[in-house]
This record gives structure tokens, sequence and C-alpha cells, in this order.
């Protein structure tokens, strides 16, 4: 199936994404997208939606179980609060990429803004897995609760060279590509050793985003990273007041 929305409002757009579901269609191509906002969200089932072009906030917002792939750049929060599935992005994204992201992958090929991975979250089996394949801006980790953060830093650079990493973290783990220096991580944040276990633990979600996306894993599984994990979990329970 096949959608033009160019000149689409977004409510139609998505209430036609809702019908293919209903219907059984497993593989929807949408072309001329343009700022439409909540695509796919809490859409659920095993579609696979194509969007050509660059899409609007909350891209797969409660989403549980589509595939979206985003030929083009994206803009705030895709993958918010998202439950399941996979959201890849042939581009870059804004801000508060995976705000709140609960289950599912969120992978970006190129650059994200701030606050990336904001408030992840995990519960038993679900965990929620964030890759960049190039830099991400300050907060990257804010608040975070569980889940998984890798940023691959595939240009030249610094993958993250802003303040704030990890700040609020208490759960889940960052992999930062190379060196980072400690005056970038947030409170609440510590850097820790990065072993041949780490290494084997990420080597898998390091494959898979390079064959979605078309790149050479190889680099990557044979540089160092640094890995930063939360000090404890209640990073600012000191500075509560009791009576």
């Amino acid at each position: 199936m096949t959608i033009d929305a160019n000149g689409m409002n977004y409510t139609e757009l998505n209430t036609r994404l809702r019908a293919a579901v209903a219907q059984g269609i497993d593989e929807v191509v949408v072309n001329n997208v343009l700022g439409q906002r909540f695509i796919a969200d809490g859409l659920k089932g095993n579609i696979r939606i194509t969007l050509n072009g660059v899409p609007g906030g909350d891209l797969g917002m409660f989403m549980s179980g589509p595939t979206c792939i985003v030929h083009g750049n994206c803009e705030h929060a895709p993958g918010n609060t998202m439950d399941g599935g996979s959201i890849i992005i042939h581009g870059s994204a804004g801000d508060a990429v995976a705000h709140s992201m609960r289950g599912g992958k969120v992978f970006v090929r190129e650059d994200i803004g701030y606050r990336g991975g904001i408030h992840m979250k995990e519960y038993q089996e679900k965990r929620p897995i964030l890759v960049v394949g190039g830099t991400a801006r300050a907060f990257l980790g804010e608040y975070m609760a569980g889940g998984l953060i890798i940023v691959l830093g595939k240009n030249d650079g610094e993958p993250v060279s802003e303040r704030g990493i990890g700040s609020g973290i208490h759960g889940g783990e960052i992999y930062i590509r190379g060196n980072v220096q400690e005056r970038y991580l947030g409170t609440g944040a510590a850097i820790q050793p990065y072993s041949a276990e780490h290494r084997d633990r990420i080597a898998p979600i390091v494959q898979e985003f390079s064959k979605a996306l078309g790149m050479d894993p190889q680099p990557f599984l044979d540089a160092e990273f640094t890995r930063i994990c939360p000090m404890s979990s209640r990073p600012f329970a000191g500075k509560y007041t009791w009576e």
C-alpha cells in the first residue's frame, strides 16, 4: 500500500495507517512526508511503515510492534514512550529522542539533539535501546531509569562533548565510543570499567544497527567505549528535607 502525504493533515494520515492495520496490510510506504506529527502513535502489530521525507514530532509514540523506517531526518521525540517495535532513521533527529521509551529500538544513523534518552526506563524483559551513529548533544540520558544508549561517533570529533551526560541517571547504561572527560558527566553518573564482557554485550546491537543502516560495523566493534552507569539508584536522595 502506498500513501501520498503531500499536503495531508496528520489526522488523515494516521487514520489511513490505522485502517491499514485493521485490514491486515503488512507494509505501507508513505511518500512526501513533511512535518506530520504523531505518525504510527499507538499502533500495534507487525506492520512495516516506510516514511519518505521528514516526519514531525512524536513519531511512534506509544507504539507497540511496528517498524518505522525513515528515509530523511526526524523532528523531536521519535520513540516517545514507545513500548515495542523499531524506528530506523536514515538521517538525524531532534531533541528528546526516545523520551520515556520503555521498549523496542530507535536507531539514528547521524546525529541527535539535546536530552536524548531522557527518562528511558525498563521492566523485566523490556529493555529499550537507543543507538546513535553520529553525535549527541547535552544531557544525554538525563534521569535515565533503565535501558541502553550507545553513541558511535562515526564522524570526526567527540561523540558527546557537552555537559550533563547521565544527569540524574538511576538505572541503565550509556556507552560512548572513545574517551569521555569526567567534566561532561552529570550528577549521579559515573564512569565504570569497560571489559570484554561489555564489548560482547553491545556487539550484537552494533551489528544490528550497522546492518539496518548499511554501515560497516567493524570500526565500532574494534573501538574502545566509555561505559557510564548510575552512582546509585537515588542520586538526589540527599537533596530532600524531611520534617
